[in-house]
């Protein structure tokens, strides 16, 4: 499977890092390259890439809104958020925007290529327990959004219970012990929940959890 990728920065010397690590891989393409929000908008629209690494800091358009309009318009493209520290600021109005994980500026080449091809499979890079150390760090965890808690109604009670555990980390195998079902119909249940909220990935689940009023700060709920 070939993965293909928009890099967007405007710092020319970080384009073209990017460039070189992910075109010395096999079935790696870079599709395009965009120093701001609104050139990668429009060439994730010309390319229809898998991937777009997203700088959050870039002019004209910048990162969190780019990736917010990519999500608005139903893209398939996943977004992997480049930032230059471990819990930037920005890093949760980036997830909250759709972007399906974050690496490092300073990640290695293996790390890079690795989370390219998770994103491009259709994956999130972030465990869902690093998604709630995310927002608790810099939270003002979301107030309870009434129009998303009324989506819970789209899930059986099961489907609910599944989804708690999802948001408080726990891997299929865990939903599994939890309520002493198989592997793989915790599988399933993880499934149809994703698809029942229309949420992009688990990443997307946790957030869910914390506007619906699911999850409460320190996982209570």
């Amino acid at each position: 499977m070939t993965a293909t990728v928009v890099i967007a920065d405007d710092q020319p010397m970080v384009r073209a890092g990017l460039r070189s690590l992910l075109e010395g891989e096999k079935g790696v393409v870079v599709v395009g390259e965009a120093v701001d929000g609104e050139q990668a908008l429009a060439l994730v629209d010309r390319h229809r890439p898998d991937v777009v690494l997203m700088d959050i800091r870039m002019p004209v358009l910048d990162g969190l809104e780019a990736t917010r309009r990519l999500v608005a318009q139903q893209s398939p493209a996943r977004v992997l958020v480049l930032t230059t520290f471990d819990l930037d600021e920005y890093v949760f109005e980036a997830l909250r925007a759709g972007a399906s994980g974050f690496l490092l500026k300073d990640a290695t080449a293996e790390e890079l290529i690795g989370a390219v091809r998770t994103l491009a499979a259709g994956d999130a890079i972030l465990a869902p327990a690093v998604t709630r150390r995310v927002i608790e760090a810099f939270g003002d965890v979301p107030h309870i959004d009434p129009r998303v808690a009324g989506r819970l109604d789209l899930l059986s009670a099961r489907e609910v219970e599944v989804l708690r555990l999802l948001a408080r980390g726990l891997s299929n195998a865990g939903i599994a012990a939890e309520l002493y079902i198989s592997d793989a119909t915790a599988k399933t249940h993880v499934s149809n929940v994703l698809t029942k909220l229309g949420l992009r990935d688990r990443v997307h689940a946790v957030i869910f959890a914390y506007e619906s009023g699911l999850l409460r700060p320190g996982g209570v709920g």
